[in-house]
């Protein structure tokens, strides 16, 4: 018997901030790779691969052919990983992170013009508080002189939110007709090579040297499968605008490992901000409890 729909929903909310709190990790296990920020980003794809061909051969739906979307959601979430990586290293964990992160304008936007997807009064005025409360947090007094280039950190983070926002939009379409774990596989089977080769032509060490960097690259591809696993199977039972406000959860946790493994200063106005961002998301939640759930995927692809 089907759940009822505020049971799938808060099912999908929990799911939304469980991923959200995993892929708020990434950054400190980017910083503690030690290769280029660009292989990286193609390592944690190729490190997913195996635990995804195992979800996927599992799913009802199979392996099957890369459609269309899927590989749609490939390529954003490459140029999503490159340029986020590259604004890691040049500006602190907790910045990057939040400007990385301002995806909910452009989502929003977008929902709202190509999928007739008209939000409230009430969860407009969520989003912003949400992103003001980001901004505030990546902003405060301080933070901005963390890393080698900040100026430069700070325009591949923004950069990176608007391809992580394309990959959302492209998840979110893809889930109505497609399981989260062949979505997965083939968005990491397609971002992969793109990764490597882009690795390659930037002169960029491909391979970690040492044992932590080893692990990091580990880590951040099982990071990877149950993080973003997470959100792609919650993108499925909720509009893609609800789902980026939530996922502004990782900002915070991001702030908050940058301030105790890297002495990034996290004072008062980080503090209210983070406040902020979190009060945002949930009254964004409050104000999409009777938004129209998108359709999911059949039955036997419900993954």
């Amino acid at each position: 018997m089907p759940r009822p729909p505020h049971v799938e929903r808060g099912t999908a909310i929990l799911a939304l901030f469980a991923g959200a709190l995993v892929i708020g990790v990434a950054p400190v296990l980017v910083r503690f790779a030690d290769a280029g920020p660009v292989t990286v980003a193609f390592w944690r794809l190729l490190f997913s691969l195996p635990l995804l061909t195992m979800l996927v051969r599992r799913s009802p739906d199979g392996v099957g052919r890369p459609s269309r979307l899927a590989g749609l959601a490939g390529v954003a979430f490459a140029l999503d990983l490159a340029f986020w990586h590259n604004g890691i290293a040049n500006t602190s964990v907790g910045k990057a992170t939040v400007l990385g992160n301002l995806t909910p304008v452009v989502v929003t936007a977008m929902s709202w013009i190509v999928l007739k997807q008209r939000p409230t009064r009430l969860f407009l005025l969520a989003t912003g508080l949400a992103i003001g409360g980001a901004w505030t947090m990546a902003m405060a007094k301080g933070l901005g002189s963390v890393g080698p280039n900040p100026l430069l950190g700070d325009a591949l983070s923004l950069a990176a939110a608007f391809w992580y926002a394309l990959y959302f939009m492209a998840v979110s379409a893809a889930r109505r007709v497609e399981g989260t774990a062949r979505i997965m596989f083939w968005s990491a089977l397609t971002g992969a090579p793109l990764l490597l080769a882009s690795g390659a032509l930037l002169g960029e060490r491909i391979y970690p040297v040492t044992t932590a960097g080893w692990a990091a690259c580990v880590g951040l591809g099982v990071m990877h499968v149950v993080g973003q696993g997470a959100i792609a199977w919650a993108l499925g039972r909720l509009p893609a605008a609800t789902a980026a406000v939530t996922v502004l959860v990782q900002p915070v946790v991001s702030v908050l490992l940058g301030w105790l493994l890297f002495n990034e200063i996290f004072g008062v106005w980080q503090s209210v901000g983070a406040a902020v961002a979190l009060t945002g998301v949930m009254l964004a939640q409050w104000a999409g409890r009777t938004e129209h759930l998108p359709e999911p995927a059949s039955r036997a692809s419900r993954t």
